[in-house]
């Protein structure tokens, strides 16, 4: 009698476990999730990143359960193990990393080094027998997902990319509330000139455009660098600076406090701080207020993240007045705080807390008129003349709106639903740029007077120019911006691109006399390129401020200020 196929008796239970295809989903997984994003930047890298890491943890799932050739009790247990582990992560990591990109951040980052634990015991198990097979697959599915416990997020570049650190090391901001960080300043040039008067008033400048006339610099940096004047560490938050002669204002965060900061532009010494308690904080940009105070002759202007608009005294720092602008709005509090910067008009300052704008009187703090339910945005109003009419322009969640700004009479709007961030820009013949919140378009509208209405017509829409958080700057019939990290130049035409290049990020200066940009890369870089549409060309570069700069720099005759959550510098351009 012959013996039967000796294949045919073997236990699915013994058989060779089914290794290679896993490991091909976890090389691709790797790859979306790991790889393309070290070499490529943008919103589209980020999501294929981190869809294609929890795809990629989907696929290693069904492998694992139906065709692995694991054991079945070693399956189901495995499996729900995986899941204990994982929702017990969402609960134990730094809240930095479980309530990034939306929650979704734990889920991007601890499938993928889950699935390589998995696959990496499946290599190794039938090596191993009894207690240690067991042992080992609960060791790997625990090691493999928790790792991220032991981290926290620092946030997110311009590109999307998270940054990370030790959850036990002390933060930047611990550093500078414990008086940890070295402060470093320099005894300023004799011949340093700082003129009088209120030289720049807020936000992006006297037009709220990042145009600077008036001023020339020397282009040769290899022979005439910038000089550094002073350094100094600041507490965290978005926000720029204000200069009125030896004055500069700006905001930041001490840990339960926002504070309202007075320095000297000569030496950065402090003159006065003013704080209230509030904070904000986000796993993006992390703490502190984003907005940036205005000035005119004798106050200061602020409004803080969770919607307190502060009215100082510019020389000592004490309260005149203060309103909850967020309460008088009856607007909730948006995802990334309130960060549109105070706009003085007439006798009335105006704040936007997320797309709804309230206007108050200067002087008693009185509410004079509130603007319609713009929805959420974060940009800032900002006044045009437009066919010799004055207007209030605010971009908001639901569009974008023209406002009399002594009546707060609507004007006219333009319906769109984004949550924007960046300015609006008047291209000088009566059209208005916009740009999308998620950083696709940029768009360009014609405005015209009727006799009894305006009209507001859609010209173009480009995806040649991509303005996420990043302002753009107009000059001589051209746009200079961001297309995701580079920098691109666009015609204001049609929205053609005439060149792109770099990798920047950041914010733009326009030194208009010299057809030169300025850009403050988010890595601290400062660079010298012309504003030509003939081509990119970059003059010079130089490192200026460490960590992540998403702060728009400012500019005061020949001094440039720059900063972030980390420190501030200035320079002497």
């Amino acid at each position: 009698m012959s013996n039967p196929d000796r294949s045919s008796q073997v236990s699915p239970s013994t058989r060779p476990y089914r290794i290679r295809p896993a490991i091909i989903i976890v090389l691709l997984q790797w790859t979306l999730w790991l790889i393309i994003p070290l070499v490529f930047h943008g919103d589209t890298i980020t999501m294929l990143s981190v869809f294609g890491g929890i795809l990629g943890g989907l696929a290693i799932l069904v492998w694992w359960l139906f065709f692995s050739r694991v054991q079945l009790l070693f399956r189901w247990v495995g499996f729900l193990i995986m899941v204990l582990a994982v929702l017990a992560l969402t609960q134990l990591a730094d809240p930095s990393i479980t309530t990034a990109f939306q929650g979704l951040m734990i889920y991007a980052y601890a499938i993928p080094t889950l699935s390589l634990g998995v696959v990496a015991w499946a290599t190794l198990a039938p090596k191993l027998s009894g207690v240690s097979r067991w042992m080992t697959m609960i060791a790997f599915i625990i090691v493999f997902s928790g790792i991220w416990v032991l981290f926290r997020s620092e946030g997110i570049t311009g590109g999307g990319e998270a940054e990370f650190a030790w959850r036990w090391s002390q933060s930047v901001e611990e550093q500078f509330i414990a008086g940890v960080s070295d402060r470093q300043t320099f005894t300023a040039p004799a011949e340093l000139d700082i003129e009088p008067g209120v030289s720049w008033p807020g936000f992006r400048g006297p037009d709220r455009n990042a145009v600077v006339h008036g001023v020339e610099i020397e282009t040769d940096w290899d022979k005439n660098p910038p000089v550094e004047l002073w350094r100094s560490p600041v507490g965290p938050g978005c926000s720029s600076f204000a200069v009125k002669g030896d004055l500069i204002f700006t905001q930041e965060q001490r840990d339960i406090n926002e504070a309202v900061t007075c320095y000297r532009l000569s030496n950065g010494e402090p003159v006065w701080v003013y704080e209230y308690e509030a904070r904000f904080w986000d796993s993006h940009a992390g703490a502190g207020p984003r907005s940036t105070p205005e000035l005119d002759s004798g106050r200061v202007y602020t409004l803080g993240a969770t919607g307190i608009l502060s009215v100082l005294d510019i020389s000592n720092g004490h309260l005149i007045w203060s309103r909850d602008a967020a309460s008088d709005a009856k607007a909730e509090l948006p995802g990334w705080g309130f960060a549109g910067s105070p706009l003085l008009v007439d006798d009335m300052v105006l704040a936007a807390v997320g797309g709804t704008l309230v206007a108050y009187d200067k002087q008693s703090g009185m509410v004079r008129w509130t603007g319609p339910d713009g929805g959420k945005g974060y940009s800032s109003p900002q006044l045009f003349n437009v066919d010799g009419v004055t207007q209030v322009v605010l971009l908001g969640g639901t569009g974008a709106t023209g406002f009399e700004p002594t009546t707060g009479n609507v004007i006219w709007k333009y319906a769109d639903p984004e949550e924007r961030i960046v300015q609006p820009g008047l291209t000088g013949d009566g059209r208005i740029l916009l740009s999308t919140r998620t950083g696709t378009a940029i768009r360009c509208l014609a405005l015209q007077r009727q006799p009894d209405a305006w009209s507001v017509t859609e010209e173009w829409t480009s995806n040649r120019l991509k303005p996420n958080f990043n302002d753009y700057v107009i000059h001589k019939g051209f746009a200079y911006g961001f297309d995701g990290m580079s920098l691109s130049c666009v015609d204001l035409q049609d929205g053609s691109r005439m060149w792109k290049s770099g990798n920047y990020g950041g914010q733009i200066l326009l030194l208009a006399d010299q057809d030169l940009l300025l850009v403050l890369s988010e890595k601290g870089e400062l660079s010298l390129i012309r504003a030509q549409p003939e081509g990119f060309v970059e003059l010079a570069r130089t490192p200026v401020i460490e960590g992540r700069t998403w702060n728009h720099p400012a500019l005061t005759g020949n001094i440039l200020l720059v900063r972030n959550s980390r420190e501030m510098a200035a320079y002497q351009l």
